[in-house]
């Protein structure tokens, strides 16, 4: 994923962070602001209302990431003005499963979003912070790589390194197994699979590191759309693995990204 270059919100908008709202209160507490101007201040809380969304500016505070577009079903013009509200109170932003043209529109309102055509994401990542290390995507096959690559993608927005190594599915098992080395690196680790959905179990057989198992919709007729996988990883006798739904990315990423903040705490703690 390209990073884009640092730059700043709209004129005037206000960043909605815990840092900002530490200040507002701190300013009420010196008399530098009135009660009723920290009210005005804070009035962009908790969501603005549009005619078609409400945007969620508190999500930031509470979550430490701010709301995520879903691109899909939404019309380009709906997700240019809600990535125009997003973004100006935001030093991220990310719109998942989203096509060229999209892109073209949203990046003719904010210039410095990017985009990654593999999983079909448009990103802004104005924050600047190391990433932390320790998360690995692991794919079956070249045909899931989209949506191990929207995983990496919400992984990295979050503020985590992610490795990856694809095509490393079980019918050719020697090919993950000279993996090891790398996979015994990670903190947490997100394998994307389809077909009968097997290579999370594998791999749950070999590490002693938490796994995020993403089914997706890749298989001939019987795989019915990525509920064969599905199946097959909420039923792994393989200690240390959960499952989200099928084809999301986006979740994998999330809580994955969770986990290795968590790791992260503990081990400098």
């Amino acid at each position: 994923m390209t990073r884009s270059s640092a730059k700043q919100p709209q004129p005037g908008a206000t960043l909605v962070t815990r840092e900002w709202l530490l200040q507002t209160l701190e300013r009420v507490k010196s008399g530098e602001l009135s009660p009723l101007q920290a009210v005005e201040e804070l009035s962009i809380l908790p969501y603005k209302e549009l005619t078609y969304a409400k945007l969620d500016h508190h999500r930031n505070l509470r979550l430490a990431f701010p709301e995520v577009i879903f691109g899909q079903g939404k019309t380009v013009e709906q997700i240019v003005t809600i990535a125009e509200g997003l973004a100006a109170h935001s030093e991220r932003l990310l719109i998942t499963r989203v096509g060229q043209e999209t892109f073209s529109a949203v990046k003719g309102k904010i210039p410095d979003v990017t985009y990654n055509s593999l999983s079909r994401s448009i990103i802004l990542d104005r924050k600047q912070t190391t990433p932390r290390p320790g998360i690995t995507v692991v794919t079956g096959g070249t045909a899931d790589m989209p949506v191990a690559e929207e995983a990496a993608v919400t992984a990295e927005l979050i503020g985590n390194k992610v490795e990856r190594v694809h095509d490393v599915g079980v019918a050719g098992i020697h090919r993950l197994l000279d993996q090891l080395p790398q996979l015994r690196k990670a903190r947490v680790i997100i394998a994307v699979a389809g077909m009968e959905g097997a290579l999370p179990s594998v791999i749950g057989g070999l590490v002693p590191i938490p796994i995020i198992a993403v089914p997706t919709s890749v298989g001939y007729g019987a795989s019915f759309a990525g509920l064969a996988p599905l199946l097959t990883m909420l039923n792994s006798c393989a200690p240390g693995v959960a499952v989200v739904n099928i084809d999301n990315g986006f979740g994998g990423g999330y809580i994955a990204g969770l986990i290795n903040r968590g790791s992260k705490a503990q081990s400098e703690g």
